[in-house]
């Protein structure tokens, strides 16, 4: 086994592994500071937190499969308690996330569960944007399953990828004790081996794979290389270099600006609360207030700086 990575705290990577002998390529992802930073500010109930966790990890883990120059987002969206959770990667490894809330539902009576009984019956969107001159790549499929991972599984085998299989945990952490998130997912490459065989190779690697604990999975004490061992030492298996993953919002005063601009100023005065327009980000929490001598400015094109 060829180990690129010793790592043995936590960490916030995805590690590209191949399984040679089962002509299987696979990613292993954890999160650790970029998860924790994403959940700080919002003061989300356990299983928020839980699902928060595991929706960045199969962003980041769908996303670490594709080659792109911008944003992948993944969007999960229903009619339950849970309307919307959002999780989005940029192309350099800077993740952020939010789950939205349906209004008038009480946080401590969403206590876990699956998929239908928290976010509801909706869609699970995958979107790539690489910017304004470029086609924007994106996938739906339907919250057919239980768990993330199950609708996961629904979306590749409707699609005509790379035969896949994810497993994905999350823990919300207790008391001093961080929020940590991982997950694995393997996937068959093409081949030109006897086709008997190549089926055969399929369901070891996700027996295997299948087989790996959750606690496993989130034991700081175990680094990449030793659970990738533990499952497939006997296929060979060899290690690229990991990348690495943070929290990073990308919200700006520039941004708001251009926002609020895209307004008529007539609405945006209808929107102030003592004469004040607070914007506030979805993800990281963080405010943006204008008075009236600001927005002058913002409409008459001189916004000043801050």
């Amino acid at each position: 086994m060829t180990n690129a990575s010793n790592t043995s705290d936590f960490g916030d990577f995805v590690q590209t592994f191949q399984i040679e002998d089962l002509n299987i390529r696979g990613r292993l992802i954890r999160l650790d500071e970029a998860y924790n930073d994403a959940i700080r500010a919002h003061g989300y109930p356990p299983a928020i937190k839980q699902l928060i966790g595991e929706t960045m990890v199969l962003a980041g883990i769908l996303a670490s499969a594709l080659k792109y120059d911008g944003v992948f987002t993944l969007q999960v969206q229903g009619d339950g308690p849970v309307s919307l959770i959002m999780a989005d990667i940029t192309s350099d490894g800077a993740m952020r996330a939010y789950a939205k809330i349906r209004e008038g539902v009480d946080t401590a009576d969403i206590s876990g569960g699956s998929i239908q009984q928290t976010v509801g019956a909706g869609h699970m969107a995958f979107t790539v944007d690489q910017g304004p001159d470029t086609d924007r790549y994106q996938g739906i499929t339907e919250l057919a399953g239980a768990t993330l991972a199950e609708c996961a599984h629904n979306y590749f085998r409707q699609s005509e990828q790379l035969e896949t299989a994810i497993a994905i945990t999350a823990s919300a952490g207790d008391g001093d004790a961080p929020a940590h998130a991982a997950g694995l997912m393997v996937q068959r490459l093409p081949s030109s081996r006897d086709g008997d065989e190549e089926e055969e190779n399929w369901r070891r690697a996700v027996v295997l794979m299948s087989s790996i604990k959750p606690e496993e999975l989130l034991d700081p004490a175990l680094d990449a290389s030793q659970i990738l061992f533990r499952l497939y030492h006997e296929d060979g298996v060899r290690l690229f270099a990991d990348r690495a993953l943070r929290h990073e919002c990308r919200c700006s005063e520039d941004r708001v600006t251009q926002t609020l601009r895209s307004f008529p100023r007539a609405e945006i005065d209808d929107m102030a609360d003592d004469g004040l327009i607070t914007v506030t980000c979805e993800f990281c929490r963080t405010d943006y207030v204008y008075d009236a001598e600001r927005l002058d400015a913002i409409f008459a094109g001189n916004a000043p700086e801050t």
